[in-house]
C-alpha cells in the first residue's frame, strides 16, 4: 500500500508541475499546426494534387521540409511527450472531480490520449531523424499484409478496423454534444470567445470523427475481401471520400472541419483545464 501510495504521490507532483502545464499548453499549438497542414493536405486530396500522406504524419514531413521545419517538428515533438506524461499523470492519479465509474472512463480516456500523444511524438521523431523511408500509409499497408497472411491476423485486423470505426463515432457524438466544453475555463472566456470555442469544438471533432470513421470501416473491409492496400490509414480514407459522388465536396467540408480542429488547439492552449 506504500508503494503505491508513493507512486501517487509522485505522479500527482508531476501532474501539478508548472513546467509540464507550460509544455502541455504549447503542446497544444503545435497539435494545433499539425492539424493545420493536415486540413491543407486533404484539400489538395480533394483537388487531385497530394505530395503527401493525407494525414498527421504526412502534416509532419511536410513542415520538416521548410526552412527551420525540423526544428518546429521537434519542439512539436516535445510538446506532445509533454501532453503524453500530463496525460498519463491523468490516468494515474488524475479525475477526481468525477466518481465512481464515470472516473474510471474518464482515467481509461486518459489512457488513450496518453498513446495518441506518444505517438505524435515518436512520428515527429522519425520525421527529424529521417528513420522511415516510405510513407506511413505504405507501412500501414505492408503491416495489415503480413497480418491477414494467416486467419487470426485477418481476425485481429477486423478488430482493430472496429475500434477505430469507434473511435471515430465517438469523437463525432463527442463534439456534436459539445462534451469537450467540461475541459475548457469556460469561466474565464467572454462570451464570444466561447461561442466560438464551441463551434469549432463541433466541427472539429465531428470533422475528425468522420474521417476515422471511414478509415477503420476501409481496415475493416480490407480484412473481409483480403486487400490491404485498402488499410492505408486516414489517406485512405481520404480518397475514398473524395471518389463518392460529390465527394470532393465532402472532402472539402471534412478538410474545413479538420482546420476548425486545428483552431480550436489554439484556444485550447489557453481555456484547456490543465
Amino acid at each position: 500500500m506504500s508503494l503505491t501510495r508513493n507512486a501517487e504521490a509522485t505522479a500527482s507532483r508531476t501532474a501539478n508541475s508548472r513546467w509540464l502545464e507550460l509544455l502541455a499548453r504549447a503542446g497544444f499549438i503545435g497539435y494545433g499546426v499539425v492539424h493545420l497542414l493536415f486540413a491543407w493536405l486533404a484539400l489538395q486530396i480533394a483537388f487531385g494534387s497530394s505530395p503527401d500522406d493525407g494525414d498527421q504524419s504526412g502534416a509532419l514531413r511536410t513542415l520538416a521540409a521548410q526552412p527551420m521545419g525540423k526544428f518546429i517538428v521537434i519542439a512539436i515533438g516535445v510538446g506532445m511527450v509533454a501532453m503524453a506524461l500530463w496525460q498519463a499523470t491523468q490516468a494515474a492519479v488524475g479525475h477526481i472531480s468525477e466518481q465512481g465509474n464515470r472516473r474510471t472512463v474518464e482515467r481509461v480516456l486518459s489512457a488513450a490520449r496518453t498513446l495518441v500523444y506518444g505517438w505524435f511524438a515518436f512520428t515527429a521523431y522519425r520525421v527529424v531523424s529521417s528513420a522511415s523511408s516510405s510513407n506511413s500509409a505504405d507501412q500501414q499497408e505492408d503491416i495489415t499484409a503480413r497480418l491477414m497472411e494467416s486467419t487470426g491476423g485477418r481476425w485481429l485486423v477486423g478488430f482493430v478496423g472496429l475500434v477505430v470505426a469507434g473511435i471515430g463515432i465517438g469523437q463525432a457524438i463527442y463534439g456534436i454534444k459539445k462534451k469537450f466544453e467540461k475541459n475548457l475555463k469556460t469561466g474565464e472566456m467572454s462570451a464570444k470567445t466561447r461561442e466560438l470555442a464551441r463551434k469549432l469544438g463541433m466541427a472539429g471533432y465531428a470533422a475528425r470523427g468522420s474521417a476515422f470513421a471511414v478509415a477503420g470501416a476501409l481496415v475493416v473491409v480490407a480484412a473481409v475481401t483480403y486487400d490491404p492496400e485498402k488499410a492505408r490509414g486516414l489517406d485512405a480514407a481520404l480518397r475514398t471520400l473524395r471518389d463518392q459522388p460529390f465527394g470532393t465536396i465532402l472532402l472539402g467540408l471534412v478538410a474545413l472541419g479538420i482546420a476548425a480542429f486545428g483552431v480550436y488547439c489554439f484556444l485550447q492552449s489557453r481555456y484547456r483545464k490543465v
